[in-house]
């Protein structure tokens, strides 16, 4: 199959090409890099490279001739510093995929995987005692400036329990980043009942591994701990630590993406199949931290309470979908993960992947 991979130079971009490579597939890239992250595949190794703008019509159309299908991770990416950001956010992530979805529409290319987000479920699943499953409201400003960072039944106001969310859950984006996550994926949807087109939306949960760029504002936590062992620093946990995350190793996603598009040929036309893509292994923000640091052998986490406005408190991944209906299976757990991160090379700034 040739696969047009949109944002193929960034940290997941560069690992999905590598995976289709071994699975005997034959990618192409289009990305704005004039080169890949560290480690990456490049033209010389035989990918064919557009260098440019996803939201350049032309380019785009010159890029899906003879492709069978698209996997799409180029995006802007992380939770924004500033809602000034917006503009960039919208433009890349929903004008970017609208020019793609509407180049493919043109060229007749019938598959898609994209680059979905767990974000869009906002908080993740709870249950309270007295009222079973409850979907509280955004945190308040008064409540995580106290230090109460956990979110309340919002009927009774009692201590929730977190639980794993599946895909059937609501979609309630928290921040910019999470609402054109949104938007990409009724993009998707509407593309394929149009066309007639196959879809699947593969809602990664916190990715990390080699090539993940280093610190940025833009970037994940895993990138942030880690770039702070790298100056000699200790990591800076926000809260307490204990916000519950599904840290997934990038070998996984890339498989995970191989898989789905896969399963394209004999998926339902017409229609968007969403995935959560995840490690199945809960652990917190704090637990992460501290495994880092032993394996990188630096020095301790510091819990600083501090937070970031738009932030959940607590969204891990029911995956049971992707593993029954795919045959996917995550093969790097939790602590291996880890004492390969601590090892392996981190890529260049995060920039619009």
């Amino acid at each position: 199959m040739r696969v047009l991979v949109t944002g193929g130079a960034g940290f997941i971009g560069s690992h999905v090409v590598d995976a289709l490579v071994r699975a005997g597939h034959r990618p192409v890239v289009l990305d704005l890099l004039a080169d890949p992250v560290e480690g990456g595949g490049r033209p010389g190794d035989g990918v064919p490279w557009w260098r440019g703008d996803v939201r350049d019509a032309e380019l785009v159309g010159r890029a899906l001739e003879g492709v069978d299908a698209v996997c799409h991770q180029a995006a802007m990416v992380g939770l924004a510093t500033d809602f000034a950001d917006t503009p960039s956010y919208v433009g890349v992530n929903e004008l970017g995929t609208a020019v793609l979805l509407a180049g493919m529409a043109r060229a007749g290319v019938g598959g898609l995987v994209l680059a979905g987000s767990m974000v869009v479920y906002g908080e993740g699943r709870y249950h309270c005692v007295e009222h079973g499953v409850v979907r509280p409201g955004p945190r308040t400003v008064a409540a995580l400036e106290a230090g109460r960072f956990e979110p309340p039944c919002p009927e009774c106001g009692a201590a929730l329990e977190p639980e794993l969310v599946g895909e059937g859950a609501p979609l309630d984006p928290r921040n910019v980043y999470a609402s054109t996550k949104v938007a990409q994926e009724h993009l998707a949807a509407s593309w394929a009942r149009a066309t007639g087109g196959g879809a699947v939306s593969l809602r990664y949960h916190n990715v990390y591994g080699d090539r993940m760029p280093r610190d940025t504002p833009y970037a994940g936590v895993a990138s942030f701990f880690r770039s702070a062992l790298e100056r000699g620093e200790r990591p800076r946990v926000f809260e307490d630590g204990r916000q519950r995350r599904d840290f997934v190793h990038v070998d996984d996603v890339a498989t995970a993406n191989v898989a789905a598009l896969e399963s394209l040929a004999a998926a339902p036309a017409g229609t968007l199949r969403a995935y959560n893509t995840g490690s199945g292994e809960p652990h917190t923000v704090g637990e992460m931290a501290h495994e880092l640091a032993r394996a990188f052998g630096g020095p301790e986490p510091v819990v600083t309470g501090d937070y970031r406005l738009g932030d959940v408190r607590h969204i891990t991944a029911d995956s049971g979908l992707l593993r029954e209906e795919l045959g996917w299976r995550p093969s790097v757990g939790f602590a291996r993960g880890m004492a390969r991160f601590a090892e392996e090379p981190l890529g260049g700034r995060a920039g619009e992947r």
